[in-house]
């Protein structure tokens, strides 16, 4: 299979950058890493990876794993596009200038327990044709069943991370999360929720170099905390009403990602690979009509920590 030959392109907003260069190199090398961490974790598949090439200019690395010991189905992808917007999509991103160059590395994990949380990952940098450069990323965490000590936990290890960095970071970007995971047609969180940051521009956010080593310990607190929670859970044995609770709670996961998530329309808006963007998807999910849940089940339990501003980490 070929691989593109350049990842950046002459026709992008500046041509190609130190900056540019730099955080592009993390990205795949990152990417890299983090196939590793979850392939130790998982202990019996491997990411398979495809190179793919963007009309526009740039292309990727689409890397999958599936029917592991672990994940049923998940995806590390790295990509770096350059081009022009549409009218539509620069008008959303308030862009002056369509010309636009993007890289990143977007994750999204489906195990096969209902006792191993869902997780996301993205992180991404952006430069836009007028010189305007930032970041923008998150985690987050699906749990099928809330585990809430383990929530915390999560929670907490972010919250070190962004104090490390900016003490108002937490909760400026755990509210942001808060607000971003939520289907509003369920009045419900799309998880226990962890961090949403975007558009931290370079120069009024901070230097180059404080947001670009933000942007990767946020990277290397998910392959950390994630690769964890799988070994703790991975072995716990789960029953019948416990599998159809996880395929209900992945067709939430499958609403929010097809009709809220703005990384999804970005990708399809754009002109990007389909078949990378819609690797979040879960293999399977179910509908029910009117799915009765029990008054102190563990299934109500777990709907009742799906709400805004839970202060996991306070």
């Amino acid at each position: 299979m070929a691989t593109p030959a350049s990842l950046t392109n002459p026709a992008s907003p500046t041509n190609t950058t130190p900056a540019r260069a730099t955080v592009e190199a993390w990205m795949r090398d990152f990417q890299r890493w983090l196939c590793r961490q979850l392939e130790n974790a998982d202990g019996g598949a491997t990411f398979q990876e495809e190179a793919w090439t963007h009309a526009s200019g740039g292309g990727g690395f689409t890397r999958v794993i599936g029917q592991g010991d672990v994940l049923e189905k998940g995806g590390v992808n790295f990509s770096a596009v350059a081009g022009r917007l549409g009218e539509a999509a620069a008008r959303q991103l308030l862009l002056p200038d369509p010309a636009y160059f993007a890289t990143g590395v977007s994750v999204v994990q489906h195990p096969h327990s209902p006792r191993v949380p869902i997780s996301h990952m993205n992180v991404r940098y952006f430069e836009a044709g007028n010189g305007e450069t930032w970041f923008g990323g998150g985690l987050d965490l699906t749990p099928i069943y809330v585990d809430e000590a383990q929530a915390r936990w999560f929670h907490t290890q972010i919250r070190q991370v962004c104090d490390r960095h900016d003490t108002g970071y937490y909760p400026r970007f755990k509210q942001w999360a808060d607000e971003y995971f939520y289907l509003p047609h369920r009045q419900e969180t799309r998880g226990v929720g962890g961090i949403f940051f975007d558009r931290l521009t370079v120069g009024p956010d901070g230097s180059f170099e404080e947001l670009f080593a933000f942007v990767q310990d946020v990277g290397e607190v998910y392959g950390r905390t994630y690769a964890e929670l799988m070994r703790q859970n991975r072995d716990l044995p789960f029953s019948g009403r416990q599998k159809q609770w996880q395929q209900v709670r992945r067709g939430r996961y499958a609403e929010f990602n097809l009709a809220l998530d703005r990384g999804t329309k970005f990708g399809l808006e754009t002109g990007g690979r389909t078949e990378s963007i819609l690797m979040s998807l879960p293999p399977q999910c179910e509908w029910i009509y009117q799915l009765p849940i029990e008054p102190g089940s563990p299934e109500a339990e777990t709907q009742a920590w799906l709400r805004q501003g839970v202060a996991w980490a306070e």
